[in-house]
C-alpha cells in the first residue's frame, strides 16, 4: 500500500511547497541547482551511481520545502526524488504519521541507536540502485545558538558518523552534493510556545544553494589511504582496536563531507554562519 501511495503523496507535498515558495508570504533565492539537476541527469547515474546531498538543517520544514524548488516533473519518479532519514520520535509518532512518511519516502530513524541500524542499511541499498538520499549531518535542527566556535571559528556541531559508514558502504562512491539553507530558521523558530510553535512565520527571506559536487575519487582516495594504514596495523592489532581504527576512517570521512558543507555555508552566510543572503 507505501508503494502505491508514494507517488501521489510526494507529488501533492510538492505542489504544495511549491505554491508556498512561489507566494507572497516568502520569498526564495536558489544557486547551484544545475549541479543537482545534472547529477541527476548524469551518465554515471546510468551506471549505477547514487547521489547524495548533504544539508545544514535549521528548521522542521526544511525537507521538504527546501524541494520545492524542483521541477514538478522530477517528483513523478523515485528515482528522481530524494530518500531522506527522518526521526522516529518526531515523524512516526502514530499509524497515520508513519505511513504519511514512508509514503513520502522517509526512512525511520532512531536516535541513540547507531550506525548500524535498519534506515543507514537501507540508505545504503538505495544508493547502490542508483537512488538520491538526502541527510542532515546533523542529526537534528541546529539554529544559530546551537553552532559552535572553534578557535573562533563558527562550526557546525559534529556530523553524525552514519555519513561515514554509508559512503564507505556504498558499492559505488556515490555524488555527493554539499547544501546550505538559510531563513529556514526564521520561518520555523525553535522553542516558540503552543500553538505558535506549529504555526510558519510569513515574509520570510529563504535561500538554498547547491555546491559543487565532491569528487567520488576524491572521497575514494581517502578511503583507500586510511583503509592501507588500517591494514598495515591490522597483524597486531585486537578487536577492539580495530572496531576503533574503522571509528576513525568513518570519523574521517564524515569531517570531508561536513567541511564542504560549511564550505558552503561560509560562501553563502559569511564566517559566522547565520547571516541570510539579500540578492
Amino acid at each position: 500500500m507505501t508503494g502505491l501511495l508514494s507517488t501521489p503523496t510526494v507529488v501533492a507535498v510538492s505542489l504544495i511547497c511549491k505554491a508556498f515558495l512561489n507566494s507572497p508570504f516568502c520569498s526564495v533565492t536558489v544557486n547551484g541547482l544545475p549541479a543537482l539537476m545534472e547529477a541527476l541527469h548524469s551518465e554515471q547515474r546510468q551506471r549505477g551511481r547514487g547521489i547524495v546531498t548533504v544539508s545544514n538543517h535549521i528548521s522542521v520544514l526544511d525537507d521538504p520545502i527546501a524541494w520545492g524548488v524542483l521541477p514538478t516533473r522530477l517528483h513523478w519518479s523515485s528515482r528522481t526524488t530524494r530518500w531522506a532519514l527522518g526521526a522516529s520520535d518526531i515523524m512516526f509518532t502514530n499509524p497515520a504519521f508513519s505511513a504519511f512518511f514512508r509514503a513520502g519516502q522517509v526512512l525511520e530513524t532512531f536516535r541513540g541507536r547507531g550506525v548500524y541500524q535498519p534506515a543507514v542499511d537501507t540508505a545504503i541499498e538505495k544508493l547502490n540502485q542508483g537512488q538520491w538520499v538526502h541527510l542532515f549531518g546533523e542529526g537534528k535542527v541546529n539554529q544559530q545558538h546551537g553552532f559552535k566556535k572553534d578557535d573562533n571559528v563558527t562550526r557546525l556541531p559534529r556530523f553524525k558518523w552514519g555519513i561515514g559508514r554509508i559512503l564507505m558502504e556504498t558499492a559505488l562512491p556515490p555524488i555527493i552534493i554539499p547544501m546550505w539553507l538559510t531563513g529556514f530558521d526564521k520561518l520555523m523558530p525553535e522553542h516558540r510556545p503552543f500553538p505558535w510553535k506549529y504555526i510558519p512565520r510569513l515574509g520570510v527571506k529563504l535561500s538554498i544553494t547547491f555546491g559543487d559536487p565532491l569528487s567520488p575519487e576524491d572521497i575514494h582516495t581517502v578511503l583507500r589511504t586510511l583503509m592501507r594504514e588500517r591494514m598495515t596495523r591490522e597483524f597486531n592489532s585486537t578487536d577492539t582496536s580495530r572496531r576503533r581504527e574503522i571509528d576513525r576512517v568513518r570519523s574521517v570521512v564524515t569531517a570531508i563531507v561536513q567541511q564542504s558543507v560549511e564550505n558552503v555555508g561560509r560562501r553563502v552566510s559569511g564566517d559566522t554562519l547565520g547571516k541570510n543572503i539579500d540578492r
